[in-house]
């Protein structure tokens, strides 16, 4: 039996389409919010972006693909624009009101502007007469034909045309008649900074017109840029360029951060226009991908660094505070003055949910704004400050949309909340909505593991079978399953489905120790973590056993695929999405090989020995690192590890997802478990019962990476899993 379509799911479509808040700003001498949107238009199957202004009313305008990025100026009197029209045409735009400051065309001068988490630069001088920001440096064939092609290393998934970025320092001089700016009046510089070696720069702001704060990607040793999306364990620090008027272009460059320390998203603290201190994000330089953040900065008039917010290994009874777990960068402007004290606002993951936190500059005491009490289970996202007493928010459940509230402190020093926009829903999607109910539910023997659980109120309380349970898995594996809203998780439960979603060992969220106790234990501990947690609903009464349905991505894959082997009776089907099947493979094909070295337990330091289970052995503890070359024993180790040893015993139906340009788990791990499933199908003839071991699909999606997130792609990934789940998840 092969996937069957059974047509389009207006659930998901209402629901993904519906604008998702990603950016905001202070306008207008910041009395004037400003939120950005990113929409999904499947009928032109395209992302747009709209943008709302909250004044006295709700202004809507729907911004044009040329824009790239914008930014406002600190004054808040201007804007600069990154646009880029029709064959690649790139102008640089500073806009005063509605007159149009200074322009130029930078087509010439460099590639594609970069507006990614990681080398994103857009950054005003104080006096607003200059601007950096990041840009694809242009390939110099002129003197030798061979650069065109000799190899460069790439910024891994969906970076590979990222190469070679550089920050540009653009300048002008503002017309006395407030007329545009003539173009001799403008200046574009590519600023190359002076270092021992190479540097990569990105993340640039201005502190003074001379003075600019820089986040530095390294290579290893042995000439790689480790893939990072997803990733804060790069070998990556921050830098103190400082411009000279004879040379612009060429920098004096030193170094801010120590080496065994990964970090990233400089951000200025201004007191009357002056830089006082430079606050940044660190991880520790290799081990697990992703881990408890510290918080850094430096007294720029000192020159003392201090650690702002450490690690936390462990919560306790008297401290529940797990420690930061944020998004790769800060806010653009994340700071709140409240009274006498300066606080840095951001939300953070705390369990499983994310709650906005207040951390004062000078103690590091934190305060959690959006504690979690008996109400709806939100999750919350901080947009922008003001850079005074009032921030952007915005929030979800699992079964409520995002809204967007404005937070700001009266004169007491109270906390008020005024909700600015609300997601719009068609009736029947709001009474469907209104039948889930989503809780979070411990799973007690394999503590601190817990559940998000979502079900039907009226499925729950029908007589007969209850509905197909589907356990849906997170990535990373150091991630995790949020209390947001997401069009797909929610839209496959009012398809009919009870979801269960765990954040098993390694997920972030529950203090260090929980992410490091998976170090060596991956395709065991996380693996027993989600059966148990499958065992428990059932043991609770509110799932069904014979009546279970397994979906995951990446490493949630890969867990999912060792699920189907290892408790072959537990799930009826699954749908693995660019799944890690074999790790000893996998680790020579893909952006990100330490992470097999790291995850795995494999030593770094004798790739020939079978394992080390010491949670904090760092893989890349060299400045500049180099990888262990694979060894039989290292292969024998990971393929051990791996869902492909335990394919004999597989016998759900089983739909494989997969993006053809995914740099992160190449193609060929999906495909080869597609052959290795197949080839050991049974096939029975006569009166024999039907059987199900080696029922297998594949749908290949070109052009889609490691999240295969295109507006196509991503509809038809969630209806294929749904009739998959449809057809098997019932059993038979």
């Amino acid at each position: 039996m092969s996937l069957q379509y059974t047509g389009s799911s207006t659930f998901y479509t209402e629901l993904a389409e519906i604008p998702l808040p990603v950016s905001a700003d202070f306008i207008g001498d910041s009395r004037v919010a400003r939120v950005t949107y990113s929409v999904r238009d499947h009928d032109r199957n395209i992302k747009r972006y709209l943008t709302k202004t909250f004044d006295n009313q709700c202004t809507t305008s729907h911004d044009s693909p040329e824009i790239k990025a914008f930014t406002t100026s600190p004054s808040k009197s201007r804007q600069a624009i990154l646009r880029e029209v029709a064959n690649s045409k790139r102008f640089v735009e500073i806009w005063a009101g509605t007159q149009l400051e200074a322009s130029l065309d930078v087509s010439n001068y460099h590639q594609a502007f970069l507006t990614d988490d990681f080398l994103y630069s857009l950054s005003f001088s104080p006096s607003e007469t200059s601007l950096l920001y990041t840009a694809e440096a242009s390939i110099n064939t002129d003197d030798d034909p061979y650069n065109k092609f000799r190899y460069t290393p790439h910024f891994g998934d969906t970076c590979r045309a990222k190469k070679r970025p550089t920050i540009f320092l653009f300048s002008w001089t503002r017309s006395p008649s407030f007329t545009r700016a003539a173009k001799q009046d403008s200046t574009l510089f590519a600023l190359q900074p002076i270092t021992e070696s190479p540097i990569l720069f990105a993340q640039a702001t201005f502190a003074t017109e001379d003075t600019i704060f820089a986040t530095g990607h390294e290579q290893t040793k042995d000439g790689r840029i480790l893939g990072a999306k997803g990733c804060f364990n790069r070998p990556m620090g921050i830098w103190q360029l400082t411009l000279s008027k004879d040379s612009l272009g060429s920098p004096s460059a030193s170094r801010l951060t120590p080496k065994n320390r990964s970090c990233r998203s400089p951000r200025v603290l201004f007191d009357n226009n002056q830089p006082i201190k430079l606050f940044w994000f660190s991880n520790p330089l290799g081990g697990p991908h992703a881990s408890c953040v510290s918080l850094e900065s430096r007294d720029l008039l000192t020159g003392a660094n201090t650690v702002i917010v450490r690690t936390v290994f462990e919560p306790t009874p008297s401290n529940d505070f797990p420690g930061l777990y944020t998004e790769y960068n800060m806010p653009t402007s994340p700071f709140l003055r409240r009274g006498d004290s300066i606080h840095i606002v951001l939300q953070s993951m705390w369990r499983s949910r994310t709650t906005v936190l207040f951390i004062d500059t000078r103690s590091g005491e934190i305060t959690d704004a959006t504690k979690l009490g008996d109400g709806p289970l939100y999750s919350w996202t901080v947009h922008a400050t003001d850079n005074k007493s009032r921030f952007i928010c915005s929030r979800s459940t699992p079964t409520t949309p995002w809204e967007v509230l404005l937070g700001s402190f009266d004169q007491h020093d109270t906390l008020e909340w005024k909700v600015l926009d609300k997601s719009l829903l068609s009736s029947t999607i709001k009474e469907a909505l209104n039948d889930l109910t989503p809780s979070i539910i411990a799973i007690t023997a394999r503590a601190p593991v817990e559940t998000l659980f979502i079900q039907s109120k009226k499925a729950s309380t029908c007589g007969g079978p209850k509905p197909v349970c589907v356990t849906i898995l997170h990535g990373g594996p150091h991630a995790t399953s949020t209390t947001s809203f997401f069009p797909a998780v929610v839209a496959l439960a009012l398809e009919g489905y009870t979801l269960n979603i765990p954040n098993y060992a390694g997920s972030m969220g529950f203090g260090q120790r929980y992410i490091q106790k998976l170090l060596g234990h991956c395709g065991s501990m996380d693996v027993e973590d989600v059966a148990e947690s499958v065992r428990e609903l059932i043991r609770r009464g509110v799932s069904e056993e014979g009546r279970q349905a397994v979906m995951g991505g990446s490493h949630g894959g890969f867990i999912a695929a060792h699920l189907i082997g290892q408790h072959p009776t537990l799930f009826n089907a699954a749908s693995l999405r660019n799944p890690v099947i074999s790790a000893g493979e996998f680790a020579t094909g893909t952006d990100i090989p330490d992470w097999v070295y790291s995850e795995f337990g494999v030593s770094s330091t004798d790739s020939d020995s079978d394992s080390y289970t010491s949670p904090t052995s760092n893989l890349l503890t060299s400045p500049t690192p180099t990888l262990p070359l694979m060894t039989p024993k290292t292969y024998n180790t990971l393929f051990t590890a791996s869902p492909i040893a335990h394919v004999d015993n597989i016998t759900a139906p089983v739909l494989i997802l997969i993006g053809e340009d995914d740099l992160r788990v190449v193609p060929g791990q999906g495909i080869g478990f597609y052959h290795a499933i197949k080839g050991r199908g049974e096939v029975r003839t006569g009166t024999e019962k039907e059987t199900t071991k080696g029922t297998v699909e594949v749908l290949s999606f070109p052009g889609e990476s490691h999240g295969i997130d295109g507006v196509e792609a991503a509809r038809v990934s969630f209806e294929a899993t749904r009739d998959w789940f449809k057809a098997f998840g019932e059993g038979g």
